[in-house]
């Protein structure tokens, strides 16, 4: 099914000039540094910006999806619901609201950044030397839509690989240190034989 048939899709507010953070007040911003390269969920510490009167649909509350439109790769990451409080989403971030009762925001983030999506949509890519995805590109991606238990079974599937890939990462690092340091051990005991 198209995204745009199970989504509201816009951009995020275009600043009109150089954004200056502020030490307090303001309004928390989402951009494109906060959005991890792998989908991860961006937050809870966002910049702060004077942005005051800007529309609610710059605005995410949690529970949306939010679109790398530049860059590489054009990951998705869905919004943790509740947020503390909205947070405005500036472009070149694309603010997807998925219709709860057909789609799981996570399983939207999910379906955008799987391979086969990602190559869909940089087939259609533009620019060289700053790759773009044209927001009509995102609407028409097509992804599967199986019932929301299934869709949460999916993520909550691909949390816990995500979390074993990360566990195994870290074993392999602490098994290189400790190779590391037992062969250090080694040399320095033979050293000191042939020294005695």
């Amino acid at each position: 099914m198209r995204l745009a048939e199970l989504s509201d899709i816009h951009s995020g507010y275009t600043a009109r000039g150089r954004l200056d953070p502020l030490p307090e007040g303001g309004v928390p911003a989402l951009q494109l540094r906060d959005v991890g390269t792998n989908g991860e969920a961006p937050g809870p510490d966002f910049q702060r910006y004077d942005l005051s009167k800007l529309s609610d649909r710059y605005f995410v509350r949690g529970g949306e999806v939010v679109f790398r439109s530049r860059g590489e790769p054009n990951a998705a990451a869905a919004i943790r619901d509740p947020l503390p409080e909205p947070v405005v989403v500036i472009v070149p971030l694309v603010i997807v609201r998925p219709d709860r009762d057909r789609v799981l925001p996570e399983y939207v983030a999910w379906a955008i950044n799987q391979p086969d999506a990602q190559r869909r949509l940089g087939a259609e890519a533009q620019g060289t030397s700053l790759r773009m995805i044209p927001m009509a590109v995102l609407e028409n991606l097509e992804i599967a839509v199986p019932d929301l238990s299934t869709q949460k079974r999916i993520v909550e599937l691909d949390a816990l690989a995500r979390q074993e890939g990360q566990l195994l990462r870290q074993l392999a690092a602490r098994r290189e240190e400790l190779v590391s340091a037992i062969l250090g051990d080694a040399a320095k005991a033979a050293d000191q034989k042939e020294i005695a």
